[in-house]
């Protein structure tokens, strides 16, 4: 059973779905697991799938939309900025919380892509979230740093908050080509972002509110941020990364051992789900059913 639901980040509503097991017995104290979508996603795409079949398996879920995208408030409209997308985990486990059959001690969290780097981070200073897992998980700002001349994006951005404040209108742009046809156009031919393209933006995975709109003046937040930044210190929550063993551009492959390597974790363990690629994780039916396997063990074990 699937409740849409909402809860607040500071002043505006998070929009959410709340998926309940077929089994749900509001009188039982039960485990709990956040789901938190990709950049230029939305709760309806591949973290809301990962969230109905755990729920499937026995969890409550929750998947919600990032602060100032899809169904969910905030302004300005379209923004990524990784503090607020760390805070709407922190916000969607104080709603858990507020709720009767939740056990507070049995709350986890899994990413995926960009939202895998997010869960990590929400995690070093969350330690109500109890178990950490992540699916193709993204450094996402990291991949900006290399693919983008920062200084000379900073610059940018800096001039486009000027001419803003002085009442210009805010620019948008493509998380990406709308096409693979005029990705090649454009000689963009890497095979993460031809996946990403056909994920998104046809009928495979589209959702109309996964509007690829980003606004330009994120960039200023997101050249800075570093998702593992004190993993070694701080990520001490049981872990689960989970990457497919085809490696693209967007260096997810990377990006998990990376995690694995750097968490203090002392119960750890990193999945290579063999012949997958980053969007293969997403939903393609062998893959996701591998890494399903691998998540339900994990949670039951851990939560």
């Amino acid at each position: 059973m699937q409740k849409s639901i909402q809860f607040k980040n500071k002043n505006w509503e998070v929009a959410a779905y709340l998926n309940l097991p077929e089994n749900f017995d509001e009188n039982l104290k039960q485990r709990a697991i956040i789901c938190v979508h990709p950049g230029s996603s939305v709760k309806e795409q591949t973290a809301g799938e990962y969230a109905k079949k755990l729920a499937q398996e026995g969890f409550i879920t929750l998947a919600f939309d990032a602060s100032f995208q899809g169904e969910s408030g905030g302004e300005p409209r379209f923004l990524e900025d990784p503090a607020t997308r760390v805070e709407d985990i922190k916000c969607a486990v104080d709603h858990l919380t507020t709720l009767k059959f939740i056990d507070n001690e049995k709350i986890g969290v899994l990413g995926i892509c960009a939202g895998g780097g997010y869960a990590a981070n929400a995690a070093l200073t969350e330690r109500r979230i109890k178990a950490v897992a992540t699916v193709s998980t993204s450094n996402f700002c990291r991949a900006y740093k290399e693919s983008l001349d920062p200084i000379q994006i900073l610059e940018a951005v800096g001039k486009q908050r000027t001419a803003e404040a002085n009442g210009a209108e805010p620019i948008i742009v493509n998380w990406t080509p709308n096409s693979v046809e005029e990705a090649k156009a454009q000689g963009m031919d890497e095979l993460d972002l031809l996946e990403c393209i056909d994920y998104y933006r046809t009928p495979r995975g589209n959702h109309p509110r996964s509007s690829n709109q980003l606004l330009f003046t994120s960039f200023g937040n997101n050249v800075n941020f570093d998702a593992f930044h004190l993993a070694d210190q701080l990520l001490t929550q049981p872990l689960l990364v989970i990457v497919g063993d085809k490696v693209g551009a967007f260096g997810s492959y990377r990006d998990g051992f990376e995690l694995y390597n750097k968490a203090a974790s002392k119960s750890k363990n990193i999945h290579v789900v063999k012949d997958a690629s980053h969007y293969d994780l997403y939903d393609h039916p062998k893959a996701t059913s591998e890494a399903m396997s691998a998540l339900i063990l994990f949670f039951k074990e851990n939560l």
